[in-house]
């Protein structure tokens, strides 16, 4: 496995191989990563991951400093999932002086996320169409887990036409249904013991979908009694592709959620469909 930290050493490997399969993560790796490298690994004959904690997507009270970081404990898993390329630039290489460029996606990053988390989105997409100029993969693997993510990465794709292939895994779950996270560290025992109330309310607003509810607030609130006792950043049902709350549901829908345990936010999603 190469290990590339400038620009012009990924560029100059790249332009060696053919099709590519691209990871992108901010490191801390855990099996949902994972198991993108796998499924990038069973669908090209090149595989990168990229290490990098994106400064741009994090609001000033948020947790960049402290975010989790192991890089030698990251590259050990990279190299045993099977991966060939780990790109792990530093914030300068990415970020150079004078930098002063911003990709900003309209309408999906209006809500949910995007209006807890102003600015969130133009750091994500802003470094990820950095990433793929860089590396120019055949295609890019992210987890459902960062839906919302996953809807604003695809509509920068297709409106800049990016030759990129997108691709959305599932999320991976913890045995109790939690959506496994980096920020899932950050919990403590007692914290961790009340987390899957979150997928238990998603489970709910499912579970009353799949009996054929269709009207949304009855969804939401079918969520939110799972919830007390929880700071609730929002609930949502939405338009699975413009993101945009629904009355009622006739077509594929998102149901999400984002609540806080202490100081650590955690966010999660199902789709309807």
């Amino acid at each position: 496995m190469k290990i590339l930290k400038t620009i012009s050493q990924l560029r100059m490997v790249r332009a060696g191989v053919g099709d590519l399969g691209l990871v992108p993560t901010m490191g801390f790796l855990h099996a949902g990563h994972l198991s993108l490298v796998a499924r990038a690994r069973a669908e090209n004959p090149t595989v990168a991951a990229t290490i990098f904690v994106n400064p741009t997507q994090f609001g000033p009270n948020e947790d960049l400093a402290r975010y989790p970081r192991d890089m030698p404990r990251d590259l050990a898993l990279l190299e045993a999932a099977g991966c060939d390329l780990v790109f792990a630039p530093e914030p300068a290489d990415i970020y150079p002086a004078g930098f002063d460029t911003v990709v900003e996606v309209r309408g999906v990053t209006e809500g949910l996320e995007g209006a807890v988390r102003p600015g969130h989105f133009a750091g994500v997409a802003t470094v990820v169409a950095k990433l793929f100029n860089i590396v120019q993969p055949t295609r890019a693997y992210f987890g459902q887990k960062d839906a919302q993510q996953s809807v604003v990465i695809r509509k920068m794709v297709r409106d800049l036409n990016l030759p990129v292939e997108v691709v959305v895994a599932p999320t991976v779950r913890e045995v109790d249904g939690l959506a496994m996270s980096s920020r899932n560290s950050y919990l403590t025992p007692e914290q961790r013991a009340e987390a899957p109330a979150l997928f238990r309310a998603l489970s709910a607003a499912k579970a009353a979908y799949d009996a054929g509810e269709r009207d949304a607030e009855a969804l939401r609130a079918a969520m939110r009694s799972e919830l007390d006792g929880f700071a609730v950043d929002y609930v949502s049902v939405a338009d699975a592709e413009t993101l945009r709350e629904l009355n009622r549901i006739d077509g594929p829908a998102l149901a999400s959620l984002a609540a806080r345990l202490g100081t650590t936010r955690l966010i999660d999603n199902l789709p309807l469909d």
